[in-house]
């Protein structure tokens, strides 16, 4: 099944939505700040993404900033931070027929479409 994992106030989240939207596909909309994940869900993205946990990091958010920084961290404790505070996890993630994509920039998401 396709799915996005989408925050309504991103601009490329959003773009990512539309080009799910016209790809005319049936898709899930899973709202990740709203429906946090868990960490068995936020470890399983990341292995389909192919990814160390901290490439799936928004390091220019405050949280990281502020709490993270500069920190030696394993990767079980980066996805932890990212399951306690889910405004850390970049943004759109899209996945279909067990592959992922990051929509930075949102065309890449046409690569698994």
């Amino acid at each position: 099944m396709l799915k996005i994992y989408h925050n309504p106030r991103c601009r490329k989240s959003r773009e990512g939505l539309a080009i799910l939207e016209a790809s005319g596909k049936d898709f899930d909309i899973v709202k990740y700040l709203d429906n946090p994940l868990s960490t068995d869900e936020l470890s399983e993205i990341i292995k389909l993404l192919g990814i160390a946990p901290e490439q799936l990091v928004r390091k220019n958010e405050t949280i990281w900033k502020e709490n993270y920084k500069g920190k030696e961290l394993s990767d079980s404790e980066i996805i932890q931070a990212m399951v306690e505070h889910p405004k850390l996890i970049e943004r759109p993630i899209v996945i279909h027929n067990k592959k992922a994509v990051i929509g930075r920039p949102p065309e890449d998401i046409n690569r698994i479409l």
